[in-house]
């Protein structure tokens, strides 16, 4: 098994604003769902379309960044790996399968309900002195 992949990619649009808690430990567990579209023809020509829904989660730095920005509507990308959890329900058993999200960007411009707000510009504390151009250059 040491040769498997457990890898799946996803561009979609959030179904709804992304769920977020917290551990005990602190660290952010964020919830969301992205719908995702296929499109294609029969062969009589018509044009069939098809939507699944991916359930994703992401943890820690990523899942706070996730539940503050991510809002209903957005289009993003996400890439993680497939995690499948079995339960008992009233006697019954329920698989649900998710993404646990290890990257994710955001697509496309400002949604409607964001307002720009204008770029602050900061300015240098100090004037570099003569020749610290070239300390970005040292690799260390």
């Amino acid at each position: 098994m040491a040769n498997d992949l457990n890898q799946c990619q996803f561009i979609g649009r959030l179904g709804k604003d992304p769920e977020s808690r917290f551990m005990p430990n602190g660290k952010a567990v964020t919830s969301f769902s992205l719908a995702v579209g296929s499109q294609w023809k029969t062969k009589d020509g018509e044009k069939q379309e098809s939507t699944e829904w991916v359930n994703c989660t992401a943890f820690d730095k990523l899942g706070e960044i996730c539940g503050e920005y991510l809002k209903k509507g957005a289009q993003v990308f996400v890439s993680g790996k497939l995690k499948t959890d079995k339960y008992d329900k009233d006697g019954v058993t329920h698989y649900s399968t998710k993404v646990i999200v290890n990257e994710m960007q955001m697509l496309g411009g400002k949604s409607e309900g964001q307002e720009s707000k204008p770029a602050q510009q900061s300015k240098p504390e100090k004037q570099p002195a003569a020749g610290d151009e070239f300390l970005d250059d040292i690799p260390f």
